[in-house]
């Protein structure tokens, strides 16, 4: 079952057309209206029942509000650097409602060996046109559900990042999306696509901002290709308001003896999902995957997280963990495939909750689909309170119940800040999440 598409949806369509600009390649607007003519077809997965993507998900209400798609940036540009977390040794690009603020971005002077530019930009260039043609939705399909097919419908100016070749690429790429409304409801569609060349490497940063005082959405979709022996290093912030709803798809691609590591920081939004999916296509490619979120009040998140192993003597490591508390939920639906042939796959995949309040749920899901012999996978899920003994032990240590509980909080979030490898960017993590956490102390 789905819902129709909002008629706003088909209004800004239509708008957005009527403002193309010439110099716009054909293909782009015909991949536009190929998928607006899916969302119109399939509209959004609101059935729970039956949909095992969307099972434990509600988006009923997402769905059925009208977002509005303004570029216009309202939001006062001198108080940006008080809502996003960046360094001055990093490249930082900052987008208003999905759009590039080129007078307060860092857009020039790059190091030797990468291309960062928007697409309008780059479409003047046939070398780099034909790149983006031959990339853009080659793994964010559109027929894979309504909120993709709605991205990229709407893909007007999204930023395009490439490695060259044997380039090491030293400074962080930082990418800060401010969500901001102040007067109807609005709808922000950040594109992105990253190409690591062979031997290749590059640290790049997702950060997620939203300070709406009424509801606002981003629907983001990334796409990053790694070539042989290449190595991305990624992480991802949402940081958003209470009351933002937050959708993103990324798809990852990796060739042989690629490596991708993914570290995820999610906190805020009244509804958020990330869809994570990586396609180990190379021998001998790892990918290693680890994600903290906290939930409070009423909040909803929801970590789709799937690896596929398609070539022999890949190895992967999925590592999520949760901090729920209050009337909050968590989803996470983790699946790894092993298929024929791929012989020497080593994966372990897992799920760790902590549940700070008797009314707090979460729905982990994790699954192996194996189709080859001489393999190494592992897969589990906790969830449950602070451990009763180890508390015991620390208070007979003297260390009273509140504090014994908070270092056991912490421990349990530190092992996914330790990941981070960059050191303003852990910092700032440490400063962020772990001053988030709640005070509690373990009733007995």
């Amino acid at each position: 079952m789905t819902t129709s598409v909002p008629e706003q949806y088909i209004k800004d369509y239509k708008n957005l057309n009527s403002q193309i600009n010439q110099s716009e390649p054909n293909w782009l607007n015909d991949l536009r209206k190929k998928a607006f003519q899916n969302l119109s077809k399939n509209g959004f997965p609101t059935k729970r029942k039956g949909n095992e993507k969307w099972k434990y998900t509600n988006i009923s209400k997402l769905a059925k509000t009208s977002f509005s798609f303004e570029k216009e940036n309202i939001l006062q540009k001198s108080n940006y650097k008080n809502l996003i977390i960046s360094d001055d040794s990093w490249i930082n690009l900052t987008f208003i409602n999905g759009a590039l603020q080129t007078d307060i971005s860092k857009i020039k002077n790059f190091e030797k060996g990468i291309t960062v530019t928007k697409f309008s930009d780059a479409f003047g260039n046939p070398k780099i046109n034909q790149l983006i043609k031959d990339n853009l939705s080659k793994f964010s399909q559109i027929d894979e559900d309504g909120f993709t097919s709605l991205n990229t419908a709407f893909i007007n100016d999204g930023i395009l990042i490439n490695v060259d070749e044997n380039a090491k690429i030293l400074n962080p790429i930082n990418l800060s999306f401010i969500s901001h409304s102040t007067v109807t409801p609005n709808v922000s569609y950040p594109r992105i696509l990253i190409i690591a060349n062979k031997n290749s490497s590059l640290n790049i940063i997702e950060n997620y901002i939203g300070d709406s005082s009424i509801q606002s959405f981003t629907n983001s979709v990334s796409e990053i290709m790694l070539e042989d022996s290449s190595k991305i290093s990624h992480y991802r912030l949402l940081n958003e308001g209470q009351n933002t709803f937050h959708i993103e798809s990324s798809r990852v691609n990796l060739k042989s003896n690629s490596t991708f590591e993914s570290t995820s920081f999610s906190k805020s939004s009244k509804i958020s999902r990330y869809d994570l999916k990586v396609n180990i296509e190379g021998e001998n490619s790892y990918c290693n995957l680890n994600g903290l979120y906290l939930t409070s009040g009423t909040q909803h998140i929801d970590n789709y997280i799937n690896i596929d192993h398609i070539k022999p003597k890949g190895t992967s490591r999925l590592n999520y963990k949760g901090i729920l508390t209050e009337k909050s939920r968590a989803v996470f639906g983790g699946t790894v495939w092993v298929r024929e042939g791929a012989m020497k796959t080593d994966s372990i995949q897992s799920d760790k909750n902590l549940l700070l309040s008797d009314e707090a749920e979460v729905d982990s899901k994790p699954a192996l689909f194996i189709y080859a012999d001489d393999v190494q996978c592992a897969h589990g899920a906790t969830a449950g309170n602070i451990d009763a003994e180890t508390i015991f032990y620390m208070r007979s240590r003297g260390i009273d119940l509140e504090t014994a509980s908070k270092l056991l909080i912490n421990g349990f979030a530190n092992e996914i800040i330790d990941c981070v490898n960059i050191p303003g960017l852990k910092k700032e993590l440490e400063k962020l999440f772990l001053e988030s956490l709640p005070k509690y102390k373990l009733e007995f």
